[in-house]
């Protein structure tokens, strides 16, 4: 069942994971091993969770990659399924 508008992965990281550490967006991307623009670009919302950012998420805040990729999942599903009417899909089935 898809959750009803799921919040952006990004601003899970900012607001339960740093927001609450008083870490900043360019130490938590030096402790991530990443540039401070790619972790600024999750943050915002502009681009998503890839499989190695889950792990080293994973890693720096001790939680499962799965549940970084599942919020990542739910939340670009939920989108999609704005769109659904506007769909021009033909229904299969067998003869």
């Amino acid at each position: 069942m898809l959750m009803h508008n799921p919040p952006h992965p990004g601003e899970i990281i900012r607001e339960l994971c740093l927001e609450p550490l008083g870490i900043t967006v360019t130490d938590a991307a030096k402790a991530l091993g990443v540039s401070r623009k790619t972790l600024s670009s999750i943050i915002n919302g502009k681009a998503g969770i890839s499989p190695e950012m889950a792990v080293r998420l994973s890693i720096a805040f001790d939680t499962s990659s799965e549940s970084w990729l599942n919020q990542q999942l739910q939340y670009d599903l939920w989108r999609a399924e704005q769109h659904r009417p506007e769909l021009v899909v033909t229904r299969l089935s067998a003869a």
